[in-house]
């Protein structure tokens, strides 16, 4: 499949919870856009702008003390930044984005974690963000438990990963059920399998998406 120099206008976002293997995955995935001539913009959440950056030390610092409702606004304002500085920009040019996170986890995290009001959250993150979704956002599926062994191999948890097993059960029903309200959007991988299988998964789902 060759489309170099296409207009694409893609959204990818992936989720999942610690120790998934996002990062491995949006790797392989931009890897295959690449040889099938496009040339993705890779970013995270929080983060992809020089104001994320500073957010995200902040946010995932564990010597903060952080009420659960400022945690959200700090997120959201980092994806009003990025959606206004990177995602939309590209997508207007005919690119292709993939992001490591989005609204999602918000709604994963803070809303089912922490137990903020889905309502609410909802409400500023369409105004954080202007009511953009991803045209397809892949959820990787983990045990909470799994997962956060293999996250404390990578290195020192920060607050996020050290909030405690149930917090993270709680993460990960969220996600669940977030993938079940929004089949059309959502691919659901099993992240316990091979990375090359999980590639060619996300791939298959990708490909109709491109000229």
């Amino acid at each position: 499949m060759r489309v170099r120099g296409a207009r694409v206008s893609l959204f990818v976002t992936l989720e999942g919870p610690e120790g998934a293997g996002k990062s491995t995955q949006l790797r392989l995935l931009a890897a295959r856009l690449e040889a099938a001539g496009v040339t993705p913009v890779l970013t995270r959440e929080p983060g992809g702008t020089d104001i994320g950056t500073q957010l995200r030390a902040l946010v995932l610092d564990t010597r903060s003390l952080m009420d659960p409702m400022t945690e959200f606004l700090i997120y959201s304002a980092s994806r009003a930044q990025l959606v206004r500085e990177v995602v939309r920009p590209t997508l207007a040019s005919g690119g292709v984005v993939v992001c490591d996170r989005y609204v999602d986890s918000s709604y994963a995290y803070q809303g089912y974690g922490r137990g903020l009001d889905l309502r609410h959250l909802r409400a500023v993150s369409d105004a954080a963000t202007g009511g953009l979704l991803p045209h397809l956002t892949v959820l990787l599926d983990l045990d909470p438990a799994t997962g956060l062994t293999r996250a404390a191999r990578v290195g020192t948890p920060d607050r996020i990963e050290a909030a405690g097993l149930v917090f993270h059960e709680r993460v990960r029903a969220g996600f669940q059920a977030l993938a079940q309200a929004d089949p059309a959007r959502f691919l659901t991988l099993d992240a316990t399998r091979p990375e090359g299988e999980i590639s060619d998964r996300i791939w298959a789902a990708v490909g109709p998406h491109l000229p």
